[in-house]
């Protein structure tokens, strides 16, 4: 799935959860927690612990979600989440190769930004849509808001600083999704493998994006 399709399909779900997992049993837990609560969208980062594994795995479990990577930072990384069958990619930075691989690989790129001169940048670049990281240094949905003027074709997807309670309003001012980690996966929830909490967290916030 590519281009206007893929960004109408998570204009519907508006939510994308990223995991780091520690290891692929915790990660398969708390994809299939989200997933319990409503959320389809399922960013792995590349970062976590056999990453590619995760990826495989999760695909294989929810098969009705989407199941992405992140935090991509250079082409080998790139280039092993796509052989792990990923359906869409995350980077915190605009890299021009990273994002024109994508494309002859016909997966959504979504790369990050800042500034209004980034965002262009990456846009022009010929991502999917941009990720502004980190909202929260910017002022949250004031800055997405801002943006709208002159950036209003660009779509934007904030994360870094995204939490259960400022969620909808960075909706409300503009973007077509939001991106969450900490907030849906809190650190005792996941040590006591509290798996129903985290599934409850999801569910409340597909209510309130939806709604």
């Amino acid at each position: 799935m590519c281009g206007e399709n893929w960004l109408q399909q998570l204009q519907q779900q508006r939510a994308i959860a990223v995991i780091r997992a520690d290891n692929v049993s915790e990660g398969i837990n708390l994809a299939k927690a989200v997933a319990a609560g409503g959320i389809q969208w399922i960013e792995i980062t590349w970062n976590s612990v056999q990453p590619e594994v995760l990826v495989r795995q999760i695909q294989e479990i929810l098969p009705h979600c989407q199941v992405g990577a992140g935090t991509i930072l250079n082409l080998s990384q790139m280039q092993a989440a796509i052989a792990s069958g990923c359906q869409f990619l995350f980077s915190p930075h605009c890299d021009l190769n990273l994002v024109q691989t994508a494309q002859q690989a016909h997966i959504p790129i979504i790369p990050g930004a800042l500034s209004p001169t980034e965002i262009i940048t990456a846009w022009q670049s010929g991502a999917t849509a941009v990720k502004v990281f980190p909202i929260s240094v910017m002022g949250g949905a004031a800055y997405i808001k801002a943006l709208q003027g002159p950036l209003s074709a660009v779509p934007l997807i904030p994360t870094g600083g995204v939490t259960l309670d400022n969620a909808k309003s960075l909706i409300d001012a503009g973007a077509i999704a939001v991106g969450l980690s900490g907030q849906l996966f809190p650190p005792d929830d996941i040590k006591t493998q509290n798996w129903d909490a985290i599934a409850q967290r999801a569910y409340s916030l597909c209510q309130t994006l939806r709604t």
